[in-house]
């Protein structure tokens, strides 16, 4: 049975109001992390903020959310621009900020999209199915992680409650996810999705140290029919890290349906201190 999902915690974390211009929003207790509120919920918030905008003509292929500063506790508002319009995509420029403070920018780019000729070549995972996996264990864990169900299939974080274990040779994760309680998959909790993986230095040096999101980028390769095709089923993450060095790593990945089907890729670059 699906929750409804008027009132599913992710709904009601990234919920808006608006103003003359401008949405405003508060931050969410249940999706906090070790400093401030998760990243992927902060990404699916402003990317409400292009959804609900009345200007707004096509749908998500593109979003890179800038974290400027961190985003305290409490009240922010979001401002939602659409800086051009063509005959098939709309670009965006998008701001949250608190105390006058802009804290986080972003882009979006919004496209109208047609039948084409198509291919993908990056191979779908052979992996057990998301009933073969177990969950894992929560214990220790940030909030936000308990909004998730995780199976990690290969390249598990050290435990917050585990003594530290020596490097591996690779930072390689794939996991089944899905919205805890279930719900419906949409461009927005898919954009948050994108941003559900441990950082790659825990997985890698299975320790954790300070880090912080600096910029994240999602690519949608689908349309909202077929995430309405996908309907509440677990996405398969498979993610890893290319380059450590000088403070920064990235991180990229991909999100697959159980069927195969690409939905979105996603990098992002991570500020690390040792």
């Amino acid at each position: 049975m699906n929750f409804n999902e008027q009132n599913h915690p992710f709904d009601t974390a990234t919920q808006l109001t608006k103003g003359s211009g401008i949405y405003y929003g508060h931050t969410s207790e249940r999706y906090a992390n070790m400093v401030g509120p998760f990243g992927g919920v902060v990404a699916a918030t402003l990317l409400r903020a292009v959804m609900e905008h009345p200007e707004r003509k096509g749908e998500p292929v593109a979003l890179t959310i800038n974290y400027a500063a961190p985003v305290s506790d409490g009240d922010f508002n979001i401002k939602a621009k659409p800086v051009r319009t063509n005959r098939s995509t709309q670009h965006w420029y998008i701001e949250l900020c608190q105390e006058k403070d802009i804290i986080i920018t972003g882009t979006a780019v919004l496209a109208s999209r047609r039948d084409t000729w198509s291919a993908t070549e990056m191979k779908f995972p052979d992996v057990p199915t998301a009933n073969e996996v177990k969950n894992f264990p929560l214990e220790g864990m940030p909030s936000w992680v308990h909004n998730y169900d995780m199976k990690i299939v290969q390249g598990s974080p050290f435990s917050f409650s585990q003594p530290n274990t020596k490097d591996t040779s690779d930072s390689v994760t794939l996991q089944w996810i899905q919205d805890k309680p279930r719900r419906t998959i949409d461009f927005l909790s898919l954009a948050a999705m994108c941003d559900a993986f441990f950082p790659r230095i825990y997985v890698r040096r299975k320790q954790m140290v300070p880090i912080g999101t600096v910029s994240l980028t999602v690519y949608f390769h689908i349309d909202s029919e077929t995430l309405a095709e996908h309907g509440n089923k677990e996405l398969l993450d498979h993610a890893r890290a290319l380059q450590y060095r000088d403070g920064f790593f990235d991180q990229t990945a991909e999100m697959w349906s159980p069927e195969g089907k690409l939905l979105a890729t996603t990098s992002q670059l991570v500020y690390y201190k040792e």
